[in-house]
């Protein structure tokens, strides 16, 4: 039997995204347009959510780049 896909959306290029883990197999993905709205949202949910928060990157149409968010962080 097949298995579901766990995403109902496609990835759009050119935004950034990182993940909260809310348990078993249960992940929010949020997205957000610009680098800096990101970067600030990620921050404030690593405050409340501790290690339960994962830096995915910007969607190139392939895979994700900027995918290290120290470099990014330190790179303003």
């Amino acid at each position: 039997m097949a298995r579901p896909r766990t995403k109902k959306f496609d990835f759009g290029k050119g935004i950034y995204y990182f993940n909260i883990k809310k348990g078993y197999n249960n992940n929010i993905t949020i997205k957000r347009q610009e680098k800096q709205k990101a970067i600030d949202a990620y921050k404030q949910y690593l405050k409340t959510q501790k290690d339960n928060c994962e830096w995915l990157g910007m969607w190139d149409g392939k895979k994700f780049v900027e995918d290290n968010f120290e470099k990014i962080d330190t790179a303003k």
